[in-house]
């Protein structure tokens, strides 16, 4: 089933860039072929997972010193995504083994010559996405479509992503620190803004742009969203609590969360938002703001037949290569469907003063916090139970 979401994937990768990322894979073998014969850089911890969600730590070479607009950073606080379950578990087109993880807070520890906005020392999120800050795209703030390196290069996903390492290790290269890295305020706990770096600016970005308009026809309007629809979703429920946050922080007073997953509705109504099975929708009026985060064919058509006239559908993305939508009943009632990545370097900062000033607390979405050391053991019970989002820190 996944052999032709694998192709798609592959052929979005390689649409442009394909010698340049070719070539930053031979050159990645090349050093670790180096650095094992003759090894002349000190050797870290980094969380691997192999088939079948095997997690193990491997004893690896710390990344080179900087160029002149990279870091080197330590990780601090990192969390799990909602992708990483299906991830380890081989469930999608990303092949293993892979270094894993992709949201952290860090420590800077060196800049090159050329780093102005970030100095060792200070305190930064990372965004998952590599982007350079200096091409066209990531002026105009589409910083997940950047130019300046590869198609869909990113931390945590091994040979798809680019290579470029994972979150869960002791220190984490940053090829463009200044257009990356985002200073962490202070007060704020590097353990409560982990996800920051993706899953808090996704369920952001699947909100905020649409509800000022929205409530300002309608200050009671809806917000439905679709999480797990199946009898056991693969896919962890962050992003869905985390976009139900910041909807009640920017002013809804409807937030409707769908679940299968008993647990998670429980999780959802001590976050303030009204819950419902999905055998339950049957025979509601449809929302005018409809989110679907399911990752399913099911989630996606139950989003889209929820969704007012003339409001929106925006989804998150699923693991096929195709599906059936209700081009007919979107056409009658003029509704729109959104589908596609956030651009979360340019989300970071809206984040972050929310969190800043109180109104929204990703760490209430938190459901387990462990040591690095520990980090194997805790990942794996994640991938293999219910929890929604695990945080390991490093002292």
């Amino acid at each position: 089933m996944l052999t032709p979401v694998s192709s798609v994937a592959g052929a979005a990768a390689l649409e442009r860039d394909a010698s340049r990322r070719t070539h930053r894979l031979v050159d990645a073998a090349r050093d670790r072929f180096a650095q094992r014969r003759r090894p002349t850089r000190a050797r870290m911890r980094a969380l691997m997972v192999g088939p079948g969600g095997r997690l193990a730590f491997h004893d690896v070479p710390t990344p080179p010193p900087p160029g002149p607009t990279g870091a080197l950073v330590r990780p601090l606080a990192m969390a799990t995504c909602d992708l990483d379950r299906p991830l380890a578990l081989g469930r999608t087109p990303f092949p293993l083994p892979l270094a894993l993880g992709h949201e952290c807070v860090a420590e800077v520890m060196t800049v090159g010559a050329q780093v102005a906005t970030v100095r060792p020392g200070d305190r930064v999120v990372v965004p998952f996405q590599i982007s350079c800050g200096a091409c066209g795209a990531c002026r105009a703030g589409l910083t997940g479509n950047c130019t300046g390196v590869p198609p869909i290069s990113m931390y945590g996903f091994g040979v798809g992503g680019g290579h470029w390492g994972g979150a869960f290790a002791e220190q984490l290269a940053i090829p463009f620190a200044d257009a990356m890295l985002v200073p962490l305020p202070d007060g704020i706990d590097p353990v409560a803004a982990a996800s920051v770096a993706d899953t808090v600016c996704d369920g952001y970005r699947h909100v905020a742009p649409h509800l000022p308009a929205l409530l300002k026809r309608d200050p009671a309007a809806e917000i439905l969203i679709i999480a797990g629809t199946g009898r056991r979703p693969v896919f962890s429920a962050s992003t869905p609590l985390y976009a139900g946050q910041v909807a009640r922080a920017l002013g809804a007073r409807q937030v409707t969360l769908v679940d299968s997953r008993q647990a998670v509705r429980a999780h959802a109504e001590r976050l303030g938002l009204h819950t419902l099975a999905p055998g339950e929708l049957r025979g509601r009026p449809p929302a005018p703001l409809t989110v679907d985060l399911s990752g399913s064919r099911r989630g996606l058509w139950t989003a889209l037949t929820h969704t007012a006239p003339d409001g929106t559908c925006s989804c998150a993305g699923i693991l096929h290569r195709s599906v059936r939508i209700p081009t007919g009943l979107m056409f009658a009632r003029n509704a729109t469907l959104h589908l596609g990545r956030a651009h979360t370097r340019t989300l970071i900062p809206a984040v972050l003063e929310l969190i800043t000033d109180g109104h929204l607390r990703p760490q209430d979405v938190t459901t387990n916090v462990a040591p690095f050391d520990q980090s194997p053991t805790a990942l794996r019970e994640h991938i293999l139970g219910d929890d929604t989002k695990t945080v390991i820190t490093i002292p």
